[in-house]
C-alpha cells in the first residue's frame, strides 16, 4: 500500500502549486502523501528549491537530512536515470496548510557530490556529516565534513547496501578505548 495519492488540480496543496510554477523543469516528480508533500528534484536545482522553501514558503525547520541506497530497487533506479542514492530532506513549517515536505534528490554513484545546505539551516551541519559518514555522500561547501559516528580511520560506509552484513572484521580489530576526536 502506497502512502502517496493522486493530486488533482482542485485538491493540490498550495506548496505543490508554487513549486510546480517556479521549478517546472527541475521537478522530476511530486505527490501528496498522508502526512504532507513529497517532491523529487534534480541535483542542479536542489539548492535553489530548498532555499525557496525556506525563504519564501517559511519551511524554517530542517527535521532531517539522510540518504537512501536504491541499488536493489530496479524500479527506482530506472525512474531516476540509475541514480543509486537519493538524498532526502525533511522540512517543517509552523505556518501554512502543508506543514511537512520531503525533498528527494537523486545522486549518481559516479558523482557523489551535492551542495551543502548549512548556509540555510545550521542544523544541517551534523545531519550532513552523518549522511557523509554512513553513505559517503560529499556535501560541497560544508564547513567541517568529516566522520561523526565512525572512527576517522574506518573504511567503508555501513548503510550502503553493498556493505557486508557482518562487517569487514571491524569488531575484532576495533579499539573501543580510542577516542574519535
Amino acid at each position: 500500500m502506497s502512502e502517496e495519492k493522486e493530486v488533482t488540480e482542485e485538491t493540490q496543496p498550495l506548496v505543490l502549486e508554487k513549486l510546480r510554477e517556479k521549478f517546472t523543469d527541475a521537478l522530476l516528480s511530486d505527490a501528496e502523501t498522508t502526512n504532507g508533500v513529497a517532491v523529487v528534484v534534480d541535483k542542479e536545482h536542489s539548492y535553489a528549491l530548498l532555499e525557496y522553501l525556506k525563504t519564501e514558503l517559511a519551511y524554517s525547520f530542517l527535521v532531517d537530512v539522510t540518504a537512501v541506497d536504491n541499488s536493489n530497487l530496479e524500479s527506482e533506479l530506472m525512474q531516476y536515470d540509475y541514480a543509486r542514492f537519493m538524498v532526502v530532506y525533511h522540512l517543517y513549517t509552523f505556518e501554512g496548510e502543508t506543514a511537512r515536505i520531503r525533498v528527494k534528490v537523486p545522486v549518481h554513484e559516479k558523482d557523489l557530490k551535492i551542495h551543502s545546505v548549512t548556509t540555510l539551516w545550521k542544523a544541517a551541519n551534523w545531519l550532513e556529516r552523518e549522511t557523509y559518514d554512513m553513505f559517503g555522500i560529499d556535501f560541497e561547501g560544508h564547513p567541517d565534513l568529516r566522520r561523526i559516528l565512525m572512527p576517522d580511520d574506518f573504511e567503508g560506509y555501513p548503510l550502503r547496501k553493498d556493505y557486508p552484513l557482518r562487517g569487514r572484521g571491524e569488531r575484532e580489530r576495533f579499539n573501543f578505548e580510542k577516542q574519535n576526536v
